[in-house]
């Protein structure tokens, strides 16, 4: 891994992560195509650098977060509860997805059709409700939605935004609940990783942590104050065809290899 490598990378993580396109089907296609996308510590290093992209909902968001507010934390930790266990029930079988691009590219095809699907279908219906009239059954149910998310190519964003569509918020509303439940989400995924890597992590790997770390949070704000003045004006059905598109050529090219 170089120093190219990480800004690449970071690049990536921090502009995907919000987007309802996959910042782990695109670091696994853009890894692959570098060819550094089976070395273990390049996986872990695109997991734990998304405690970047925490920081910038945390900094970006900090009034709703700070002073805590219990309902609001307990409604989070809600939807966040189904992810933690399947995700530890299922871990070995998620990580083994990682080196499938072909699982990307279906992913990433199969969930465009399904966002601009919910992009016409939230554009003929009324809000039902809004973040702060959120049932803990409704967050549960949100949360089940986000396990889908596990599948690479999914998207943890695009899998929380059709959650909120699916319980009856708003476009806009959904787009930040899914930035507020990717705190708890991605930060137990970034400690987990983490934990398993400082025994072996050497100084050069960790300088590339902290920078990754740097520009993911950089380019994460960036993205998610761009995420929702797009959405406003165009709505979700452009992440869709692009995921069409991606997925389209990704699956033509493994196909005619």
């Amino acid at each position: 891994m170089t120093y190219l490598d990480v800004i690449l990378l970071s690049l990536i993580e921090g502009i995907t992560e919000f987007l309802p396109i996959s910042s782990t089907g695109h670091l696994i296609l853009f890894s692959t195509a570098m060819g550094i996308n089976n070395d273990t510590f390049v996986q872990s290093f695109n997991i734990i650098i998304q405690f970047g992209a925490i920081l910038s909902v945390l900094f970006l968001y900090r009034k709703k977060f700070f002073p805590i507010r219990i309902q609001f934390y307990l409604k989070i930790l809600t939807s966040f509860l189904p992810a933690a266990f399947i995700g530890l029930i299922f871990k070995n079988q998620i990580e083994a997805l990682l080196n499938h691009v072909l699982v990307v590219a279906l992913a990433l095809f199969l969930g465009g059709i399904v966002l601009i699907f919910y992009d016409q279908k939230s554009s003929y219906s009324e809000a039902k409700v809004s973040l702060n009239s959120i049932s803990y059954k409704q967050a549960l149910i949100l949360g089940f939605i986000q396990c889908f998310a596990f599948i690479p190519g999914v998207s943890r964003s695009a899998a929380t935004i059709i959650g909120g569509l699916n319980i009856g918020l708003n476009q806009k509303e959904a787009t930040e609940y899914s930035f507020f439940l990717a705190v708890p989400t991605l930060m137990a995924a970034g400690l987990y990783k983490g934990y398993k890597i400082i025994p072996s992590i050497n100084s050069s790997q960790l300088d590339f942590i902290l920078l990754g770390l740097t520009l993911s949070f950089v380019f994460a704000t960036l993205s998610i104050k761009g995420l929702l003045s797009v959405l406003s004006k165009y709505g979700l059905k452009h992440f869709g065809w692009y995921r069409i598109v991606i997925g389209a050529a990704i699956i033509i090219s493994i196909l005619y290899k």
